[in-house]
């Protein structure tokens, strides 16, 4: 193994329950993967040990070939073969499970929706039905604006089984950012709901989409509307607007079959921030993805379909699709869907829904257990967890306290923790521990999956040393991979991919370090986006939307560990910085980019540290934020402004 390669097997390990954990016994002897030849089977067999994926799905046509890498970077897995990826999450469940719960969905106000695998088939097909009766054709685009409601994955689900890729746009997103988003993906067809509550309040999702049709320069053929809140908001359909409720009931019971798509043809697409603050549409294949996806859920999640599984995240990021919709349902499992807050109505729902469900496996992010742990361990404790077999992280790095925590309050001290690496553009988890072979080290997200080849290099590609900080790239192809970019091939080649004497290596753009077992510490971005509350923000879009703010000159935006975003604002001498700037800032940046970004502290300081070439020492500025102790300043122009930012902080505290 070299020094900075990324192995998954662990030899003469001894747990000492501190920096290395074993998983117990019994979970290894009843775990899905409980095999270390697996490693070994993917080292000999090369891209053909992915046909273990693809063997979890049912195809239409076989494929030919598993891997095609003759154009890279412009790798495609499985040619030749066909499949749909709604046939696969749902109808092939009928005989067996057709009286399976699906999906348990939990709202905000306490509502609650259960549908077995049969419903779910009937009202996919109805709404798939509906979909055509308007127009939709296979490869049309379709944008989905949905909060966390069930029409949500049935939408993405009946899409799929006509062919047309579908487009989510996270609920919480400006009408500016829908309208973006819609026009990137050339879309013809919307669909929203009337509204959604946050807290007690109900708001108006709708008239955000009618802002964002005014703004795009598409203009779309037809529009559906979710009746969400009923009588508490009600809205107006405009000739080319229909009720969801009633294109359901006019096709209730009719059977679409389901579209055979090739393995390579786009199953959907999704925005995420680009290093120049322009959102990329990042396109994932139908048979590469969906395989990825499967195999992870059931070899790194253990998920089982007797599981009842609860992904947290929303469906409008990766996470929620590849783990709260596409890989659960794939394998048959029962995924919970939750709409509301955490601590809504109180800090008792998470526990209280985990117990009264007996949830088996909780995937969740280090944001949300920061939270719980400040709320306090008396929540998780009064609760009966034992359901709990296995928890999962993702989204961003995990210390090793939060870690322990997780374990000690959800997992009763035994359910292993898998802390896994991926990212919008991968597709699926790429870094991980396999629960039932691999021990666990806290902190440290683990080595590379079986297939992927995972290395921590210099900037000549050379492998760093163990422990030595260096850039996490992935230098062969997976399948779960983006197909390409929405925005061109010269982009997809510049954003993510360079071209080295052994063929072309995929720059994930985060730094990392290994250690001498292969296990991998994420060390953060090593371009300015930062990652809260389990979503990618850029700074440049985040900071050039506060600069338009009157009277602000220049601005930086940090993550400060706990999930929150802060903003170091300069504004022009003859300015007061008071509540108003503030506020206005906040509302500018909700205006632009959605309410999700409202900064959750913003801090005036007279200036910002720079190097001597004028880059903004935003490393510095996050230790500040996290109040933490920084190093050496003499490379800043203006050491001087640490002091000042910091007396800012401290007062705004």
């Amino acid at each position: 193994m070299e020094d900075a390669g990324v192995d998954g097997r662990q030899t003469g390990v001894i747990a000492d329950g501190e920096t290395v954990v074993d998983p117990p016994r019994d979970f290894c002897e009843r775990a899905v993967a409980n095999d270390e030849g697996v490693y070994d089977a993917f080292e000999s067999e090369g891209p053909a040990a992915w046909e273990r994926a693809a063997a979890l799905l049912d195809w239409e046509t076989e494929y030919d070939q598993v891997l095609d890498d003759g154009d890279p970077p412009f790798y495609e897995w499985f040619t030749g073969g066909e499949l749909n990826a709604a046939a696969n999450c749902v109808d092939r469940h009928l005989e067996d499970r057709r009286n399976q719960l699906a999906i348990r969905w939990f709202g905000k106000r306490g509502e609650r929706r259960s549908y077995t695998y049969l419903d779910l088939h009937r009202e996919v097909n109805a709404f798939a039905a509906g979909l055509r009766d308007l127009g939709v054709e296979e490869d049309d685009v379709v944008t989905l604006y949905l909060p966390m409601i069930p029409e949500l994955p049935i939408a993405m689900l009946a899409c799929a089984r006509i062919g047309a890729p579908h487009n989510v746009v996270f609920a919480g997103l400006s009408a500016e950012a829908l309208a973006t988003r819609i026009d990137a993906a050339d879309s013809s067809y919307l669909i929203t709901c009337d509204g959604y509550y946050r807290r007690e309040d109900a708001f108006n999702q709708k008239s955000k989409a009618d802002n964002a049709r005014l703004r795009a320069d598409a203009d779309l053929d037809a529009a559906v509307v979710v009746d969400r809140l009923g009588d508490a908001l009600a809205v107006s359909l405009g000739s080319d607007e229909h009720a969801y409720g009633d294109l359901v009931d006019a096709h209730d019971g009719e059977t679409v079959e389901p579209v055979a798509r090739d393995a390579t043809d786009l199953l959907f697409v999704m925005y995420t921030s680009g290093t120049t603050g322009r959102p990329k549409g990042v396109e994932h294949a139908t048979g590469g993805y969906l395989s990825h996806v499967a195999w992870t859920t059931r070899n790194v999640l253990d998920v089982r379909p007797d599981d009842t599984y609860w992904c947290a995240a929303d469906i409008g990021w990766i996470t929620g699709h590849s783990y709260g919709v596409y890989g659960p349902l794939a394998l048959g499992t029962t995924t919970v869907l939750y709409e509301g807050s955490p601590d809504y109505p109180d800090r008792e729902r998470v526990w209280d829904l985990i117990e009264r469900n007996a949830v088996t496996v909780f995937y969740t992010s280090p944001t949300a257990i920061r939270s719980f742990m400040k709320w306090g361990a008396e929540y998780p404790d009064a609760h009966d967890l034992s359901s709990i077999r296995l928890l999962g992280t993702v989204g961003e790095s995990i210390t090793p306290k939060a870690w322990r925590w997780y374990r000690e309050h959800v997992g009763g001290g035994e359910a292993p923790v898998v802390d896994t690496w991926w990212q919008t553009e991968t597709g699926a988890i790429a870094l991980a521990t396999l629960p039932g072979i691999t021990p666990m080290k806290p902190g440290k997200v683990g080595p590379s999956l079986p297939g992927i080849d995972a290395r921590v290099v210099d900037e000549d590609g050379e492998p760093v040393d163990p422990g030595e900080p260096g850039y996490l790239t992935i230098d062969s192809p997976w399948p779960g991979m983006l197909r390409g970019l929405r925005e061109g091939d010269e982009r997809y080649r510049r954003e993510y991919w360079i071209e080295g004497e052994d063929g072309w290596r995929y720059r994930t753009g985060d730094g990392a370090a290994v250690d001498e077992d292969g296990y991998v510490t994420i060390l953060g971005r090593v371009d300015d986006v930062i990652n809260v509350r389990a979503r990618r923000f850029n700074t440049a879009e985040l900071e050039a939307a506060i600069v338009d703010t009157d009277g602000v000159t220049e601005a930086a935006v940090v993550g400060d560990g706990d999930g929150r975003i802060v903003a170091y604002v300069t504004t022009r001498s003859d300015v007061d910085p008071d509540d108003r700037l503030r506020d206005a800032i906040a509302d500018g940046l909700a205006d632009s980019i959605g309410d999700v970004a409202r900064p959750d502290r913003i801090v005036f300081t007279p200036d910002l540290p720079k190097t001597r070439s004028g880059k903004i020492m935003r490393r510095l500025l996050e230790d500040i934020a996290r109040g933490e102790e920084f190093g050496d300043v003499s490379a800043l122009r203006n050491p001087e402004v640490v002091g000042e930012i910091e007396s800012a902080v401290r007062e705004d505290a």
